[in-house]
């Protein structure tokens, strides 16, 4: 088999493992209440440490369309969102812009995980992937600060396995985790600020809120190189999209937004 090809077979496995497509069927659905009673269940589960489950099973249509969320996936993306991963890291590889990768927001890694998947398959040795995360969850709300975020309640859903020591497993479990892989603990605003990398060639931003997306521009968008990539995960959620279009308006950035599905979008920044 030509090498290309098999890495292009190894890079598409990762990215349907990362989904559980091989066992989506086998899956059972948590349960997120909806209504006025939301935020009361979410509350007492939480306390309780209980996840209530559908009796249905995975969807591999939905999965693959991004809208069956899992709690056993290392992704919750669709797939079409982890080909445009794909086909930015390559387009770096390919034009030679300089800098590491990161990912702010990477819940159970599955993302990071495949930018690593990229790096290996072409042998690539001098970048390094960065996961940035609470590993706590999302943050509760601040709509005094940012009115944007207000109502949003993401920090009551019951999350499984989302801590650095969960994620670091999970790179292992790929066969994957090295030191081409750094992770930032802690909440964006405490930690980007003072990330150690010097430049970037790929920003992917998962934060859901105005906050979160805004802590993450301000201090990592500066050190993307000409000819980088900015991908925004959450681009339907309204703070999420008020939060790139403010920092695009106040920077002067003007680089075409391309969308990817029904929920991301990305640019390239100009050289």
């Amino acid at each position: 088999m030509p090498i290309d090809d098999a890495r292009l077979m190894y890079i598409d496995l990762i990215k349907r493992c990362v989904l559980n497509i091989p066992y989506v069927d086998a899956e059972l659905n948590p349960i997120q209440p909806n209504g006025i009673i939301r935020k009361a269940i979410l509350s007492g589960f939480q306390a309780a440490n209980i996840q209530l489950a559908h009796r249905r099973r995975g969807n591999y249509e939905r999965r693959i369309a991004g809208h069956d969320f899992s709690d056993i996936a290392h992704s919750m993306l669709s797939l079409k969102r982890l080909d445009n991963v794909q086909k930015c890291v390559e387009a770096i590889l390919r034009d030679n812009i300089a800098g590491d990768l990161i990912e702010t927001g990477v819940m159970r890694g599955g993302t990071v995980i495949l930018m690593r998947a990229i790096l290996r398959a072409y042998d690539v040795r001098d970048r390094t992937v960065w996961a940035a995360d609470s590993f706590e969850g999302l943050p509760p709300p601040n709509p005094k600060d940012y009115p944007a975020d207000a109502g949003a309640e993401w920090h009551l859903r019951p999350l499984t396995e989302v801590g650095v020591a969960h994620v670091r497993r999970n790179f292992e479990r790929y066969g994957l985790f090295d030191d081409q892989v750094q992770f930032l603990p802690g909440w964006f605003r405490d930690t980007l600020h003072s990330a150690p990398m010097q430049q970037l060639a790929l920003l992917r931003l998962d934060g859901d809120l105005y906050e979160s997306t805004m802590d993450a521009l301000v201090p990592l968008y500066p050190k993307l190189a000409p000819g980088g990539f900015v991908i925004v995960d959450d681009y339907n959620l309204p703070m999420c999209a008020k939060a790139i279009n403010d920092y695009r308006e106040k920077m002067g950035i003007d680089d075409e937004i391309i969308p990817i599905d029904d929920a991301g979008v990305y640019w390239r920044k100009r050289g």
